[in-house]
């Protein structure tokens, strides 16, 4: 691991534009509210519709903030310390970017081409912001074009609850991204006949398996005849 943890907390910001919220998304946010409290850090969920009803079980992880209001609006003073994560940018995230911008914004799946899904990063003040955010396809694009400096995660995509780790791992904990191990496209066993392969890259964890959110192998197994794009 790094030589030097930082001492600014992290804060991560998911935007969930989605009227509804699956069982995947749960399971990740989860995850990401549990680990970002561990580290003593801050998970904000933004852009949520009215209309949706949390779950009960996600509603009381402890880490989770609900917010209603969207990123732009949040953090409208800040777009010049805003660093947006990014598939298309030329640089990779680096743990000196956890000094010079103040948000990371995550605004599209982050890795393969055409990139499969939608996240985006932030960072604030006084206190880091993380924010991932979980949108429509086009909204990386969107931020892009609003001028935001951008930084990649690598060639390979990942899952929300993967992206926000690792970026947590590099601004926070000052591990560069190269020197994180990682397993990709991992296959999980569904039964003794039966196998799946994870289109993503994963984290390795100290069991050498991939870091995944607790109960995602037990939904993954439950909904074997579906495709990875329905369960997501």
């Amino acid at each position: 691991m790094a030589d030097q943890v930082s001492s600014n907390p992290v804060t991560i910001v998911v935007e969930h534009l989605d009227p509804e919220l699956g069982a995947w998304s749960a399971l990740e946010y989860g995850c990401i509210a549990r680990e970002a409290h561990a580290s003593g850090s801050r998970f904000l969920l933004s852009s949520v519709p009215t209309s949706l009803q949390m779950p009960q079980d996600l509603a009381a992880t402890q880490g989770l903030e609900v917010e209603h209001r969207s990123i732009e609006e949040v953090f409208a003073d800040r777009k010049s310390k805003v660093c947006l994560l990014d598939p298309a940018a030329q640089v990779e995230l680096s743990p000196a970017d956890g000094e010079n911008f103040e948000v990371f914004l995550f605004g599209g799946i982050l890795g393969d081409d055409p990139p499969r899904g939608k996240l985006f990063m932030l960072h604030s003040g006084d206190e880091k912001i993380l924010s991932l955010i979980i949108n429509r396809p086009d909204r990386t694009s969107e931020l892009r074009k609003k001028g935001y400096a951008g930084r990649r995660l690598g060639p390979k995509q990942m899952t929300t609850d993967t992206a926000v780790r690792v970026t947590r791992m590099v601004v926070h904990e000052k591990v560069p991204l190269e020197q994180i191990q990682y397993l990709d496209y991992p296959e999980i066993l569904i039964n003794e006949h039966e196998r799946t392969e994870m289109p993503f890259r994963y984290v390795k964890g100290e069991d050498e398996q991939p870091i995944m959110p607790r109960g995602m192998i037990d939904l993954i197994k439950k909904d074997a005849d579906h495709g990875i794009d329905d369960l997501i």
